[in-house]
């Protein structure tokens, strides 16, 4: 399938200046003088990457990563130093609040401004009006100028434009963060709505569950340097490990030691009074395997040393679909399963007589903490992979099998 974006090999510089020119007679004294050469920065070096029709892609980095740099590239708003960017079909943006208005109209004649923008005529606006209006609820507010609008009606207005005139590309960057708690959900149903209808949605935001959940793939940005692009989860794990290394050699550096293994390693955290020494995943002979059948008894076997004696631990199991999904969380605590004491080593056993999973990989967690849960003695975050393959027919939709049955009657 050809892309309908694709960077290859793009980068973008800007010319700093750093000489100041406040006052007139600097700023005068300036044009007759010759400037000293600006500092080059690059805002986005050698990335490439391709986005198929129906794909949702996150950008996830730092502040001045670079994100949305690229996204001003893919609209055309700024033009590559160097390498190549082509994108196909109709695009609507939202990368500032407001973009694409003009603060002397009013909301109405906006609506028919951004339409223009976008090739549809006055007629097809008009017929989208109501809903552009009923979504953006701003009320009377319809034919008051922009300028006297607050963000969040900005923002509500931007949103219901450009999702209203049925773009093939949906560009997003953070813009919904100004939104109330409501508006968001709106707004997230409707690109939901976008990705059933297989539209493509490039997505920018610090809300890494929210990229998780709605994108598909994802690139990671590090001072204008593509650091990793493939499947969304595994590219939020790698940013995540990156930023909590980085955090925890900066607390180490404060604190005057070395970095704990703790530190070092992001997934795993802890005191260690008691630690998860071994994580089996084991079928219903008892014999250890990363794939399951949907169906198929599956058991997690916690292997611990407890370095100190402990009264009423808790231990818990989590399991994510590989595209960050929590489904599930259980602990020995919830299920009132009861463990009175523990020293040295030993194994705690969680037993699924059925696995309900489909096909898919999933990532498996394990945490023993104190009777309280609010304590971690040890935790593996997301650190055992798990294969689920379903032979049955019935089963190849989805992420999860719900026990079910059909009824019918004909009148």
């Amino acid at each position: 399938m050809t892309p309908v974006i694709e960077f290859a090999n793009v980068s973008k510089r800007f010319i700093l200046h750093r000489e100041r020119r406040d006052t007139i007679q600097e700023r005068v004294a300036g044009m007759l003088s010759r400037r000293p050469p600006g500092e080059e920065f690059w805002a986005a070096r050698d990335v490439s990457f391709a986005v198929k029709q129906g794909q949702s892609l996150g950008l996830v980095g730092h502040n001045g990563a670079g994100k949305s740099t690229v996204l001003k590239l893919m609209t055309r708003i700024l033009e590559p130093t160097s390498g190549q960017v082509y994108t196909r079909g109709r695009i609507a943006a939202l990368l500032e609040l407001g973009s694409g208005f003009h603060p002397e109209l009013s909301g109405r004649e906006n609506i028919f401004l951004y339409g223009s923008l976008m090739g549809l005529g006055r007629a097809e606006m008009t017929a989208k009006l109501p809903e552009i209006a009923a979504f953006a609820d701003i009320g009377d507010f319809i034919d008051t100028e922009i300028k006297h609008y607050s963000s969040g009606m900005y923002t509500r207005l931007a949103f219901a434009v450009a999702t209203a005139v049925d773009p093939d590309i949906l560009i997003t960057d953070e813009v919904l963060a100004v939104g109330d708690e409501a508006f968001q959900r709106k707004c997230m149903e409707r690109i939901y709505g976008f990705r059933r209808a297989n539209k493509t949605i490039i997505f920018v935001s610090h809300a890494l569950d929210v990229v998780r959940s709605l994108c598909d793939v994802a690139v990671w940005l590090d001072h204008g340097i593509m650091r990793a692009s493939g499947p969304a989860g595994a590219v939020i794990d790698a940013y995540l490990a990156d930023v909590n290394r980085h955090e925890g050699e900066r607390l180490a550096v404060a604190k005057g030691d070395t970095p704990s293994e703790s530190e070092i390693n992001p997934f795993r955290r802890g005191s260690r009074e008691v630690e998860i020494t071994r994580v089996q995943l084991l079928d219903a002979l008892g014999t250890e395997q990363v794939t399951f059948q949907t169906h198929a008894p599956l058991t997690i076997r916690l292997h611990y040393d407890a370095h100190t004696p402990v009264d009423g631990p808790v231990f818990g199991i989590g399991i994510h679909h590989e595209n960050g999904i929590w489904l599930s969380g259980p602990n020995t605590a919830f299920d009132k399963f009861s463990i009175a004491r523990i020293e040295g080593k030993g194994y705690v056993d969680y037993h699924i007589p059925t696995l309900p999973l489909l096909n898919g990989a999933y990532r498996v967690s394990a945490a023993v903490v104190d009777s309280a849960m609010l304590h971690t003695f040890d935790m593996h975050d997301r650190l055992y992979p798990l294969v689920v393959q379903s032979d049955s027919l019935s089963d190849q939709y989805g992420i999860m099998m719900i026990p079910h049955r059909w009824s019918w009657s004909d009148g």
